[in-house]
């Protein structure tokens, strides 16, 4: 007898938006070189020099990246795995061996200590080999026990939990529902405290490594009672733990290797022990991993726009049309360089970010957001690219091309691969809002009170009077700036060589122009402001944009003065910067000249009916079933599909 479906819960808009906020970082403790950008202050100091890794640090981590090519050269089969859609075991073991499982836990729990420059390297190189490995790879430590445990566990959960996760045992990362995404208020997995335990009961959807994990971070929620605060609680979990049932492992258009399944917890006892923070926290500490995890995502979208280079260009090459190489047909070769300009700013935001995170003296919550939102939209590009630029090779399997006889290249897998990036970790739309929620934090602070409809008249009084004096003293300063002086950041114009310094004026001028644009928005819309999404998304891509420019030049001149090929980097950061440009100037025109409105009201009339007679004339090869699947606590009823790794 099945059980009765359980009835979603209700969460208004405003409810929802209490509990992300109250998961927020509220202070600012670090300066942050993006808040700083948004706020129309282009503060070059916290980023230029650019900061660099210990020597010490450089030394061990080139090192096991050689060993890691060796054996992504040697032991990776990546064909292999996307026709089984599976990773071989013996793979899994190998990365054990080598220490892989824990390159970011520190070495006195038997990791491999990495810092995140060389281990976003590390993901880069291995997920260029299998985008699947590096799925697994980073959803264990970026995401998984590790990174929690390192930042908010116990000395004794740390003991107990890091060196299993360094040498042998695989992680996981469980949040999402299936009628809970990015919205976490309407949790529903519980964890009913009883004695020194808690009870769970719940299922979680799309586990990344769920399938194969040995213990598991759970998001559940504490009813809150007498002795208990309650709230959302992050436990970690065994996972061959009585009442745990992987349901499903999953399938998906990219990423086949991918061990992501359904995981039902009935009646999962867990030590009062293994709950990582106090109760209530579990929110604020995922966000928190996620400060750094995030960067994995684009190390991986990095090592994407490296092969999408060198297959663009060895294909360029070798194919001729009309007389001469593809690469010199202009519609071509406008491809080509967009991918190589767009790789080498990727990498200069991720590197930029992750030495700024090794270094720990900046804030780096928005530029690791931006890093992810940006390095996933520009890899599906650079992978579509591709696709394009080999025709109907890129469309062809690379099993195809080989049985009748050409190189394996697979970039149709590439690109099915790169499409989940921008969902995973927060999809764009979600980072929009994140990202454009901190860079209006400061607004916010001061004139918060003024917008807020249940706030009294009093407040906004007092609002107000504490807005006029930030305003007073930060809007006069939007009006000038060093990017209107033709000399300035003259250091990024060596002798010789393109001129960089133009591009920084025109960021700093930019950021003052992005400052006031807010500004402005928030005095037209007030309290509206917040559901102005393709205003906030614009505002955000705006940023993005002069951070990977900023990222780009400083870059640039740091192996101008470390490398043979200083000359060829400013090159590649001018022809970014140009191109950036471009398309910063089309968002700043789309921010007051758009369709915002008109989409509104099609949408609107879409799911009101009112454009039925449109869909007419095909048919619907969709299957039967409920849009969501029932999640009604209770046992397992389906075959338990776990498969730990040994």
């Amino acid at each position: 007898m099945s059980a009765t479906p359980q009835p979603r819960a209700k969460v208004s808009e405003r409810e929802a938006r209490q509990v992300a906020e109250a998961a927020r970082e509220q202070d600012w403790r670090k300066p942050s070189f993006a808040k700083e950008l948004f706020l129309g202050r282009f503060r070059l100091d916290l980023i230029h020099p650019h900061p660099m890794p210990a020597d010490e640090d450089a030394r061990r981590g080139e090192a096991f990246l050689a060993q890691l090519r060796d054996f992504c050269e040697t032991k990776i089969d990546s064909a292999r795995i996307e026709r089984e859609a599976k990773i071989p075991d013996e793979t899994v073991n190998g990365l054990r061996e080598l220490g892989a499982l824990g390159m970011k836990i520190d070495t006195k729990y038997g990791g491999l200590g990495l810092t995140q420059v060389y281990y976003n390297k590390a993901l880069a190189l291995v997920g260029s080999a299998s985008p699947a490995i590096g799925a697994l790879l980073s959803a264990h430590q970026s995401i998984g026990v590790p990174q929690p445990l390192k930042m908010f566990g116990t000395q004794e959960q740390k003991d107990a939990f890091l060196p299993r996760c360094a040498r042998t045992d695989i992680s996981a990362f469980l949040l999402t529902e299936p009628d809970v995404g990015s919205d976490p208020a309407r949790l529903a997995t519980a964890a009913v405290p009883d004695g020194d335990d808690y009870v769970i009961d719940g299922v979680k959807l799309w586990t990344t490594n769920g399938v194969v994990a040995d213990l598991l971070v759970v998001m559940a929620r504490v009813p809150k009672s007498e002795k208990h605060r309650g709230g959302i609680t992050a436990f970690v979990v065994e996972a061959a733990a009585e009442g745990v049932t992987v349901e499903n492992r999953n399938a998906f258009m990219g990423l086949r290797g991918l061990e992501n399944g359904v995981t039902r917890f009935h009646r999962v006892r867990v030590p009062a022990a293994n709950r990582i923070g106090p109760e209530g926290a579990g929110l604020k500490i995922a966000l928190t991993t996620l400060n750094t995890g995030r960067l994995s995502l684009p190390a991986m979208c990095v090592g994407a726009g490296k092969w999408c280079l060198k297959i663009a260009r060895e294909w360029s090459s070798a194919r001729e049309q009309w007389g001469k190489p593809v690469a010199f047909h202009e519609a071509v070769g406008a491809k080509i360089s967009f991918i190589a300009a767009t790789t080498f700013a990727l990498e200069a935001v991720v590197d930029l970010s992750s030495q700024m995170a090794d270094e720990d003296r900046n804030d780096i919550r928005i530029e690791a957001a931006l890093a992810k939102l940006y390095g996933s939209e520009m890899g599906w590009l650079m992978a579509d690219e591709l696709v394009q630029i080999r025709g109907g090779r890129g469309f062809e399997t690379a099993e195809s091309l080989a049985a009748r006889g050409e190189r394996a290249v697979p970039a149709e897998q590439m690109l099915r691969d790169m499409r989940i990036n921008r969902i995973f970790e927060g999809s764009t739309e979600i980072m929009h809002l994140l990202i454009a929620r901190e860079a209006v934090d400061a607004h916010l602070s001061v004139a918060g009170d003024l917008i807020d409809p249940d706030k009294s008249l009093s407040d906004k009084a007092k609002a107000g009077a504490k807005a006029g004096g930030f305003y007073a003293k930060w809007l006069p300063k939007l009006v000038t700036g060093p990017g209107q002086l033709p000399r300035s950041y003259a250091e990024f114009h060596p002798a010789g060589h393109p001129d960089l310094s133009g591009h920084l004026r025109y960021v700093e001028r930019s950021a003052r122009k992005l400052a006031r644009s807010t500004f402005y928005a928030m005095s037209r819309w007030q309290g509206r402001m917040e559901t102005k999404q393709g205003f906030l998304g614009r505002i955000v891509d705006i940023g993005a944009e002069l951070f990977a420019i900023s990222a780009a030049c400083v870059r640039a001149e740091l192996l101008r003065t470390t490398e043979e090929y200083g000359r060829e980097a400013y090159q590649l950061a001018d022809i970014f910067c140009r191109q950036a440009r471009i398309r910063a100037d089309a968002l700043f025109d789309r921010l007051w000249t758009n369709t915002d409105d008109l989409d509104h009201k099609v949408v609107k009339g879409v799911l009101g009916g009112t454009y039925t007679w449109l869909e007419q004339g095909v048919v619907d090869p969709s299957g039967e079933g409920p849009w969501i699947a029932d999640a009604t606590p209770g046992p397992g009823r389906r075959e338990d599909v776990h498969r730990p790794i040994r």
